[in-house]
């Protein structure tokens, strides 16, 4: 059975962005939502604009740890499940950060920019990823910093979002987890159903970013950024699925978070043990809900061959463009594969299960 932590320990989301930054966008139509959240329509009609044109969105709730000091490295390749030797000037990576038994306490997208690795994760996490990786700094020369204030985050996806980067760069990442970029602008490109691609910039230059972008991608908010995440097949952890996975569960060894050739960090021996040694129960799907309401993070899922508990935990939901939920949910695979799924209870909503972006072992199938 999955477990999450109680809901009574979720964090609501702290905006750590430039107040310049924060009231460009406000005086330029961006909400922000109860949970802390940014949004410039509904989240349906945003998703819709996701699905099928140019978008461009703040990401604003996005946290920003900034690594640097001449041992970042080798202190960064020690904690996390990926091989950050492999991160330069034109490679970024997914990379998971794990407690000592081997499950997520989160997930980075990590770059080098200007020497110093910047790590990106939900600002609900940022604060309490930091205090504990400084936890483990001990006599290293390396420094950790929040860095949302000087730094911001954009995101563009669309059919033109390629022509659109190249207006900023003159060239435009073509495959997922390539950078260019600048010294104040750093580009990296996405997974997505259209390009898609990551914008990290000094928050001097974002107003100026925005007005460029605007001319022909239309201002979304969270919710169709994490959409296109969901399409992509890409997870996300927040405080709701904290510790309740290893990263074999969200696919990030098919994604490439993972590299078992790497050496020691916290959780690898589990790591590493399921991958050789073990036989792995539970897999990402991608589902579709027949409710326009999306389940929280850490709902459980049910099926007939497991009653009287879950058989699998929702990783993110939004809106679907053409009407009920999108999600991505971690599934016993013996229950996924029998083709009958419910949302929060043994009677509760049926989840159709879609098509992910890459193949899962077939031998976990069968």
């Amino acid at each position: 059975m999955i477990q999450c932590p109680q809901t009574d320990k979720f964090r609501k989301r702290q905006i750590h962005v430039s107040p310049l930054w924060k009231n460009f966008l406000q005086e330029h139509g961006a909400r922000i939502t109860g949970d802390g959240s940014f949004s410039f329509d509904d989240a349906d009609r945003e998703v819709a604009r996701a699905a099928g044109g140019n978008i461009v969105t703040p990401l604003a709730g996005d946290g920003l740890i900034r690594v640097r000091g001449p041992e970042a490295r080798d202190f960064l390749q020690n904690q996390l499940s990926n091989d950050i030797r492999q991160v330069d000037a034109g490679h970024a990576q997914l990379s998971a950060y794990c407690s000592p038994k081997g499950r997520i306490l989160a997930l980075f997208h990590i770059l080098l920019r200007q020497d110093d690795y910047c790590l990106r994760l939900p600002c609900t996490l940022a604060d309490a990823i930091l205090q504990r990786l400084r936890m483990y700094v001990l006599r290293a020369r390396v420094e950790l910093e929040r860095a949302d204030e000087a730094l911001g985050y954009l995101g563009i996806s669309g059919p033109d979002a390629a022509d659109l980067v190249k207006d900023i760069l003159a060239e435009a990442p073509a495959e997922p987890y390539r950078v260019a970029g600048t010294r104040d602008v750093t580009v990296t490109r996405l997974p997505g159903p259209h390009a898609r691609f990551l914008i990290l910039a000094e928050a001097g230059r974002l107003d100026e970013l925005w007005r460029h972008l605007r001319q022909e991608a239309t201002p979304a908010g969270d919710a169709a950024w994490r959409w296109l995440d969901i399409m992509a097949g890409l997870p996300t952890v927040l405080p709701q699925t904290q510790e309740a996975f290893v990263p074999q569960m969200m696919n990030l060894e098919l994604l490439g978070g993972v590299n078992f050739k790497k050496g020691c960090y916290p959780g690898q021996e589990i790591v590493a043990r399921m991958q050789y040694l073990g036989r792995l129960k539970q897999r990402m799907y991608r589902l579709h809900l027949e409710r326009d309401t999306p389940p929280p993070p850490g709902e459980p899922v049910f099926a007939p061959d497991l009653p009287g508990q879950a058989a699998g935990t929702v990783v993110d939901a939004q809106p679907g463009p053409e009407g009920g939920c999108d999600l991505l949910a971690v599934v016993r695979i013996h229950s996924a594969e029998g083709g009958e799924l419910h949302l929060a209870a043994e009677d509760g909503p049926v989840l159709h299960r879609e098509s992910l972006p890459y193949a899962l072992p077939a031998q976990e199938s069968a």
